[in-house]
């Protein structure tokens, strides 16, 4: 078994197993696999749910895979560019080259439940809070669109190769309660504002054209503070102030 395109591929049985069930696949399931490698985790999750469609970016896995399984639909390319189908549940141990970036992807489709695999210090991050050195974007973003926790530690021996990382395996589900913003607007607002997270709030606003009369209408206890301090609420509550133009 190679590695292909950075992928560690996961082989121990009953980390496999796991996922599955964190999941809690039924046959009324169409679950979204993203980088199904040599196919061990699809296979479980074919025999569990009504449909998997497993995107692959490597032709030779991909055909591979293809015809394996009567309920897999294998989708070939790659998962950052292709069409996302109809689904569910998304089960996937993530290529951790495009974790950041795929992640972003999936938290604009609308979902039941996630059960995805990270690296185990990238996942601590989404985990951060206002006020941690290692609080972003990544932790805003999942803070304001998703419930997250860590549901096992993987060790580095359960993938092939083994990488150099422990991993995390997560499970989200998606906030029902969030606030109702626009959603393209606040992943763009949330990008300004860590590109200038040691700028206060006000400051970044400014910048992105919010006139000294809208900036009146803000709680002054978030203008005054910077972007790292703000917790997801609050930065989403900022998104109506600023012109359509700018979060374009």
């Amino acid at each position: 078994m190679k590695r292909r395109k950075g992928q560690n591929f996961l082989v121990d049985p009953d980390v496999i197993e796991h996922i599955a069930e964190y999941a809690c696949l039924t046959k009324s399931d169409r679950v979204l696999e993203i980088g199904s490698g040599t196919g061990n985790l699809t296979k479980v999750l074919a025999e569990r749910a009504g449909f998997v469609f497993a995107i692959e970016v490597d032709p030779k896995l991909a055909t591979e895979l293809q015809g394996k399984f009567d309920n897999v639909q294998v989708i070939r390319g790659n998962a950052l560019k292709v069409e996302f189908p109809d689904y569910n549940k998304v089960v996937s141990n993530l290529p951790y080259q495009i974790s950041s970036k795929i992640t972003y992807r999936l938290l604009t489709k609308p979902f039941e439940v996630a059960v995805l695999m990270y690296q185990r210090e990238f996942a601590q991050r989404m985990l951060t809070n206002p006020g941690d050195a290692a609080y972003g974007r990544l932790a805003m973003l999942m803070g304001h669109f998703c419930f997250v926790e860590i549901v096992e530690m993987v060790s580095r021996w359960a993938f092939y190769p083994a990488p150099k990382a422990e991993s995390s395996l997560l499970k989200l589900k998606p906030r029902k309660n969030r606030p109702d913003v626009d959603t393209v607007r606040f992943m763009r607002l949330v990008e300004k504002l860590f590109a200038n997270r040691r700028k206060k709030v006000k400051k970044v606003l400014s910048a992105l054209g919010v006139s000294a009369q809208k900036l009146a209408g803000i709680d002054p206890s978030l203008l005054e503070r910077r972007p790292e301090e703000l917790w997801p609420d609050e930065a989403a509550s900022l998104v109506d102030f600023i012109p359509t133009s700018a979060s374009q």
